[in-house]
């Protein structure tokens, strides 16, 4: 049924937007934040604990709808997926490069989100 499909859809579209309107730092991730399930999950996830950062994890495996959806709502082909007060950041290599640079550290600032920065 078309209809009841693009009910869901749109349903999905408005539960990931709940969720970053909601939070000030999300990841859309595979796995959570205590047991990431990929590599590359587990990797923005480190990134953001050292950093103190809160933010909220979505776990796209619990959910296939979430999953195609959240990469349908960027336009980005890969999990993870990090938002920063509402704003679409990147996967996991950008977040890396934004890491090493301290163009990550500079748009934390910038959004006033609080962080810690170690060494």
């Amino acid at each position: 049924n078309k209809i009841h499909r693009l009910g869901v859809i749109m349903n999905i579209k408005e539960q990931i937007q709940d969720h970053i309107s909601d939070n000030n730092v999300v990841l859309f991730m595979k796995g959570n934040k205590a047991s990431p399930q990929c590599g590359f999950s587990n990797m923005v996830s480190r990134m953001l604990t050292m950093l103190e950062v809160e933010y909220k994890d979505v776990n796209v495996l619990e959910s296939e709808e979430i999953r195609q959806g959240i990469k349908d709502f960027s336009g980005w082909p890969t999990i993870p997926q990090l938002y920063v007060k509402g704003e679409f950041v990147g996967g996991c290599d950008i977040v890396r490069d934004m890491y090493q640079d301290g163009s990550l550290f500079e748009m934390l600032d910038e959004k006033g989100v609080e962080y810690t920065k170690n060494g």
